[in-house]
């Protein structure tokens, strides 16, 4: 049975996206490289760590605001380096306070400096916390159907599981799970982390998800600009692909020219 789709926008608490790819603003040489990199991605969202970005809460030390207009971008504060949903929800009222009543954040509370997997109860706790509050929360998460289910029920307005550890470039290692969430989610799915070069960003494209998020896949290339630009045609030719339907595979050779009439 084929299944036809047609594209819908991408939006995100309320506001509209031609860009399917976000950017992440750290680990790059300097500011000026952050800038012509989130430049070439064509990225309108930017997240970026509120514990580890000065916002002008530090004189004399490199501004973001200064690099990346807020006119220009919108902004997702995120929650790394927090332990613990306390510390998390302090985060996010923090960057409300930083940027004016800003409302979206991108909740991340992390297990442990090994893997920087998701805390999963903590998670919950903050994502409870946090949309009572009025906050539009993207959560990172981890690749469980249930709990992606149960954010949603809470409240949040994307669940982004990983695809692989946090920096690690494995690519997407869970495709499966990727698919059941996927297909139960009422609500933008984005692949957050483990993206290690364009085919990745495609792959999780073609799967179904609304969007991709990365930092290091462009930060830590050899050439980080012209990878963001890589990552940008990545984008658009997964979801091309995922709205045109891919042909199914088969087990044996299928001539591409009819075999009938052939002369002898």
């Amino acid at each position: 049975m084929s299944i036809v789709r047609s594209d819908k926008p991408f939006v995100l608490a309320g506001r509209t996206y031609q860009s399917r790819l976000l950017v992440g603003t750290g680990k790059y040489r300097d500011m000026e490289e952050t800038r012509l990199a989130i430049e070439a991605s064509g990225a309108e969202i930017v997240t970026f760590a509120v514990r580890r970005t000065n916002l002008g809460q530090n004189p004399g030390e490199p501004n973001l605001l200064e690099v990346l207009s807020p006119e220009r971008y919108t902004f997702l504060p995120n929650t790394a380096g927090c332990f613990d949903a306390t510390e998390a929800v302090r985060t996010c009222r923090l960057a409300r306070e930083l940027l004016g009543g800003h409302n979206l954040v991108k909740l991340e509370v992390l297990a442990d400096q090994k893997t920087l997997f998701p805390n999963v109860i903590e998670t919950l706790k903050a994502a409870e916390v946090l949309v009572k509050e009025g906050f539009d929360v993207m959560v990172y998460t981890s690749d469980d159907p249930i709990i992606a289910r149960q954010l949603a029920e809470i409240g949040v307005i994307a669940v982004m599981p990983l695809a692989g550890l946090i920096g690690t470039g494995l690519g997407i290692c869970n495709p499966y799970n990727l698919q059941i969430i996927l297909e139960e989610a009422k609500i933008p799915v984005l692949v957050d982390a483990g993206v290690g070069t364009a085919s990745d960003a495609t792959i999780a494209m073609e799967l179904g998800c609304e969007a991709v998020l990365m930092n290091s896949a462009i930060a830590h290339a050899q050439q980080p600009i012209m990878m963001a630009e890589a990552m940008k045609h990545a984008i658009v030719a997964g979801r091309l692909a995922y709205l045109a339907g891919r042909m199914p595979k088969k087990l044996y050779a299928s001539a591409s020219s009819p075999l009938d009439g052939l002369i002898k």
